[in-house]
């Protein structure tokens, strides 16, 4: 996507034997009846995220999650700086890193939560600093003769397309270039005639404030670095919050200006400095990045009243363009859960309810001729629950997936309603982590569950309880021990330090495992699972097929693919292309409809296997949705190839990689899970019509 600066163009690319006699008992109206009701139900959840969704596109009002601040006339107020972030390394590095202006009480870092730590966020205070209401332009600093290491460094991150990002009263600076929207400013830039470097050293700022009356607006909140809730109350007066302006909006043109050293040099921070009229000037006038330049800083301030308000100051950074693709995402997933539904209906009302009935209509001696006779899921009654391959390794990964799948819809349905907005940095990823540990007994709960029902018997359940405890967040950080290798090495702020490495391994020891083991004691406790038919003791043979079964199964992920994709395209985008994505309504709806396809898909693809008498179904049944993860691995691999074609370097590269894998390790548990999970209530009440002699 390409912009204008300087008028240089830049380009961002950003079963049971057969002769056992058993009769089967009218119970297909108990499934139908379960069937019916899911889909009632789903489909009455469904209409009203649709509506939630719908009314995102609409002007309503958000919670911002931080205190309004009012500011007096002429009150001092302070900039701030984060991590310096490139979409063609993403490889974040210090604000201070490069050779700017520091602030005149030192640099101090502001608190960070979680989430911040590790996205690499790393905000510090800075020099910028303005008094409200008033317009002016300051010299900043003049550097000391620039070094061969300082000048590499600037055209390096130059060359990168670095970006500064700046923070005002919790608002990310914003610029536009050639009519597209932007989130700070470039670090530089290099001119197509000259092929010189050119340093962004003079910002024009423009802060947009909004003169408060004290009345109409109550907000409530605890604060930018917490959780907030915020809203419209009332439109009574609020005598209790002073008259004054609030900032709502922040927006920069950078500029490269070539300014006299020697002028320079006599001026002390924060003394006036001549305004720049026309910006981009021309490649005489800029200044060049070079060894022994000084070059200097300085800016200008200008604040504009307006009527926007200050519920409504993130509406223009959270702009949701492309509605229409999203609905069309929804329609087309629409039209798969229909298409599917319709298989699930035909398998019910004509295929189970036809052979159930006619079989109650015969005689006993029809019925044992018709037992020499018999063919497809019925012959299977007998091996249907015998144990699968791997059990253990299944009842881990089916814990793990419940906590995963809790983890993302309770997280989304808070986005959705406004409890984790951007203006709480960081909150989001800290909001997943923190419901991932408590999530731990509903995790420790179902793997120990399932153990029972597969084994009979509870032995063995603390070990199970600590592979559920320890396999994800195992894969997850071996892998991100690997990558903050890489991330040291570079000296990003991307790197995770030692300390949050402990408390991770701290809260992940107190709280998870504690929470995952009380899981499997609960577990051991419950009601356990009865099959409704007596395993054979002797296995019965498969028949041989003309193609693997593994080969449909990974084919069926091709449906809960067609579900994601569209909106995978712009979760992506808003990942590793630095842009905003607020459409959680719109998100919410997807991952119902996910949901419900990853059910009907499981449930079909289970069907046609006992229908070919494979009673080997449970690994199939998790397969049969999970493998949604491999194409959306191989989606991944697709955009970095042809949509970040600028992502530079090995290291950039393998970061990409490493957290597209995490992605699809757990899409592939939370997927798989649902459609175990449907398979076997399928599986449980198709069988319950079956009764042996």
């Amino acid at each position: 996507m390409p912009f204008m600066y300087n008028d240089e163009l830049l380009h961002v690319s950003a079963g049971r034997k057969v002769r056992d006699s058993y009769v089967l008992r009218p119970q297909w109206l108990l499934v139908f009846h379960v069937v019916n009701n899911f889909s009632v139900m789903a489909l009455s959840i469904l209409i009203f995220f649709l509506l939630l969704a719908s009314s995102g596109c609409c002007d309503a009002f958000y919670l911002p999650g931080s205190y309004m601040h009012t500011y007096s006339p002429n009150e001092p107020i302070v900039a701030k700086v984060n991590s310096l972030t490139s979409i063609e390394t993403e490889l974040p590095f210090g604000y201070y890193t490069l050779p700017y202006c520091k602030p005149p009480d030192g640099i101090r870092k502001s608190a960070e939560n979680l989430g911040e730590l590790l996205m690499g966020d790393q905000i510090d205070n800075s020099p910028y600093r303005f008094r409200m209401n008033i317009n002016e332009s300051l010299f900043l600093c003049i550097t000391s003769p620039l070094n061969d290491h300082e000048v590499k460094l600037l055209k390096q991150r130059t060359h990168d397309l670095y970006q500064v990002n700046m923070i005002l009263d919790n608002l990310p600076a914003m610029r536009f270039a050639n009519n597209i929207q932007w989130t700070g400013f470039p670090v530089g830039y290099t001119s197509p005639h000259t092929n010189e470097d050119y340093i962004i050293n003079h910002l024009k700022l423009k802060v947009l404030v909004h003169e408060y009356e004290g009345s109409g607006v109550q907000i409530i909140g605890t604060g930018e670095e917490g959780l907030g809730v915020g809203g419209l109350i009332s439109d009574e007066a609020d005598n209790s919050k002073a008259s004054g302006f609030e900032i709502v909006g922040f927006e920069v043109i950078p500029c490269s200006v070539k300014r006299d050293p020697a002028a320079m040099s006599n001026l002390k921070m924060y003394n006036k400095a001549d305004p720049v009229v026309n910006c981009p000037l021309k490649p005489e006038e800029s200044q060049v990045i070079r060894e022994q330049e000084r070059i200097s800083f300085t800016y200008e301030v200008q604040f504009v009243k307006t009527d926007i308000r200050w519920p409504s100051r993130w509406d223009a950074y959270l702009k949701m363009e492309g509605a229409r693709v999203h609905w069309f995402s929804i329609l087309n997933s629409l039209m798969v859960i229909f298409f599917l539904a319709g298989i699930v209906f035909v398998i019910f009302l004509r295929t189970v309810r036809r052979d159930l009935t006619r079989y109650e209509e015969l005689d006993k001696e029809a019925q044992a001729q018709m037992n020499e006779e018999l063919s497809g899921w019925k012959l299977v009654v007998g091996d249907v629950f015998r144990e699968p391959n791997f059990p253990k390794l299944l009842c881990v990964m089916l814990g793990d997936g419940v906590q995963i799948a809790g983890m993302a819809v309770v997280t989304i349905v808070f986005a959705a309603l406004g409890f984790m907005s951007p203006a709480s940095r960081g909150m989001l990823l800290t909001g997943m982590i923190i419901l991932y540990l408590f999530l731990g007994i509903i995790a420790g709960y179902v793997g120990v569950r399932a153990w029972r029902t597969i084994k009979g018997t509870s032995e063995g359940w603390r070990s199970l309880s600590w592979f559920v405890a320890c396999f994800f967040p195992g894969i997850v950080f071996i892998v991100l021990t690997l990558l903050n290798f890489m991330l040291w090495s570079s000296g990003s702020t991307g790197a995770i330090p030692i300390s949050l490495y402990f408390l991770l391994l701290s809260l992940w020891f107190c709280i998870s495992v504690p929470l995952t083991l009380l899981g499997g004691f609960l577990g051991t406790r419950a009601e356990a699972i009865q099959y409704p038919v007596r395993t054979n003791q002797i296995s019965r043979e498969i028949p041989a097929r003309k193609y693997p079964s593994w080969l449909l199964v990974l084919g069926a992920g091709t449906l809960p693919f067609g579900t994601l994709f569209i909106e995978l395209f712009f979760i992506l985008s808003s990942i590793w292309l630095g842009r905003f994505y607020y459409v959680f309504g719109f998100l919410l709806v997807v991952i119902l409809l996910l949901v419900i396809v990853c059910a009907e898909v499981s449930v079909v693809l289970t069907y046609m296997h006992l229908c070919v008498e494979d009673w080997q179904w449970w690994w199939k049944a998790f397969y049969a949705s999970g493998s949604v993860a491999l194409y959306v691995f191989l989606y991944s691999i697709n955009y970095l190839v042809f949509d970040l074609q600028s992502l530079s370097g090995p290291v950039s590269a393998m970061l990409y990689l490493g957290y597209s894998f995490i992605m699809a390790v757990a899409i592939m548990l939370s997927t798989g899970t649902i459609g175990f999970l449907t398979s076997f209530y399928f599986v449980h009440y198709l069988f319950s019509s079956v009764k042996i002699d």
